[in-house]
């Protein structure tokens, strides 16, 4: 009877041994995945930040060009009538 006490014990012990390696694979995983999309966000708001300097610098470029064009100047119509 105690072989089969200690069997059974050794099946449970041998059970949670195969829960715990499973958990900590799991875990593992994750971390793994957690560390990519970290990754991947830094190198977004970094990809982010550049856009935004190259549009504000196409924004004083095209400011630029309107503020010497006439076309996009304001008229006096008061001055063209005359």
């Amino acid at each position: 009877m105690m072989s089969a006490d200690m069997d059974a014990v050794d099946a449970e012990n041998q059970v949670k041994l195969e829960e715990k390696t499973q958990l900590i694979n799991q875990v593992l995983e994750l971390q793994h995945t957690l560390e990519d999309l970290s990754a991947s966000v830094d190198a977004v708001k970094e990809e982010n930040l550049k856009l935004k300097s190259e549009n504000q610098v196409l924004r004083q470029y095209i400011e630029n060009l309107m503020s010497a064009s006439g076309v996009f100047q304001t008229t006096d119509t008061k001055s063209k009538r005359k």
